[in-house]
């Protein structure tokens, strides 16, 4: 296993290469062992309540709808319920579906004062399949088999 220091710096070059504008961009794999290396770090899921429903959660994260569902709808309240339950210093996760809210959400996040925000590539469900379009199988947290649940 990496150390923190290293799973973080090479999360931190990944956002540098890529214009990013928060702390850093982490594999699945990688964010699984900050949590396990950092107890104090938090990992906020950005899905809908139907997605946790029907799709599964990670039982350590932290439940902020970045929109709602249906229609998608922007949740105009996400900082304010993201101050309440995440501390402004530490180091914050974000993790959707295939990693495109949890960008959001963290570059949100930083613009706000979140200095250690980052985000989950490939997210909760990852890329679909070419064929049969379904996600879980390719790339994602689910699909590293990494800690999940459907309860």
């Amino acid at each position: 296993m990496k150390t923190l220091s290293t799973i973080l710096q090479n999360a931190k070059q990944r956002a540098e290469q890529h214009g990013l504008p928060y702390a850093g961009a982490l594999t699945p794999q990688e964010a699984n062992q900050v949590l396990e290396l950092a107890p104090v770090a938090r990992l906020v899921d950005v899905r809908t309540k139907a997605e946790l429903e029907l799709v599964g959660r990670v039982p350590a994260a932290t439940h902020i709808e970045w929109a709602f569902y249906p229609g998608m709808v922007a949740n105009p309240d996400f900082l304010t319920q993201l101050d309440k339950q995440v501390d402004r210093e530490a180091l914050v996760m974000f993790l959707c579906r295939t990693g495109g809210r949890s960008h959001n959400a963290a570059a949100v996040a930083a613009e706000a004062g979140y200095a250690e925000a980052y985000n989950v590539l490939e997210g909760f469900e990852g890329e679909s399949t070419p064929d049969t379009k379904q996600r879980g199988q390719i790339n994602g947290w689910k699909a590293a088999g990494l800690p999940w649940t459907n309860a």
